[in-house]
């Protein structure tokens, strides 16, 4: 049986917190209660303000090319892409199923994040890339984040190791690699890659290609 003291203190602390919580509601009612038409004025004004920055924002991702999945032609505009963009999501593929499959979801995804440009590169045409970011295994998602490379999304090991994953899985990948915004607070926004970033103008000497 628990003791009667310890339940009294605990009654206490219960009664404390609520008492704080309360007090703070009714800060915030009172607070409310003395905005004058000045105030009410100002909000009113800050927040047309944001909205106007939120539109000149978006207006300049979708001059980027942001709100597609497009095909970057070659090495010259995929360091152009990354450098204009703060987030960047670049599929390197080859033409074969599994890298089909990436397509399908990223074309859906890119519509959706506005805020973060999507495109592909084709790593067989594109060597001196390649071997800079070390891309072994396609399909593999490089993350780039501020012009460097943040994290990789390598094969379908991430995602279930199976072409049937959900776009919602790989959105969930990318957004606990905050190379996407969700809409809101996410717990997985909280959730910092660990991986290395690796900037786009380090080189490497490190490359193998991959098998179908």
């Amino acid at each position: 049986m628990e003791n009667p003291n310890v339940q009294e203190i605990l009654e206490k602390q219960v009664l404390t917190v609520a008492k704080a919580v309360e007090d703070k509601i009714d800060e915030e009612i009172a607070a409310l209660e003395r905005l004058d038409l000045d105030d009410i004025e100002a909000l009113r004004e800050r927040r047309l303000q944001q909205m106007k920055k939120m539109a000149e924002k978006r207006s300049r991702w979708i001059s980027l090319g942001h709100g597609e999945y497009s095909e970057i032609p070659s090495e010259k505009d995929f360091f152009a892409a990354v450098k204009a963009s703060e987030r960047v999501v670049c599929h390197f593929y080859r033409p074969n199923w599994p890298c089909k499959v990436v397509d399908k979801h990223l074309s859906i995804l890119a519509k959706k994040h506005i805020e973060t440009r999507f495109v592909k590169i084709n790593a067989e045409k594109s060597p001196f890339l390649a071997e800079k970011l070390k891309i072994v295994v396609l399909p593999t998602l490089a993350l780039i984040k501020n012009a460097k490379v943040d994290d990789y999304v390598v094969g379908f090991d991430e995602l279930g190791g199976t072409d049937e994953f959900s776009t919602e899985e790989l959105e969930e990948r990318l957004a606990k690699a905050q190379v996407i915004i969700f809409e809101g607070e996410s717990s997985l926004h909280a959730s910092k890659s660990s991986s290395q970033p690796r900037s786009v103008r380090q080189s490497s000497n490190s490359y193998s290609s991959d098998s179908d």
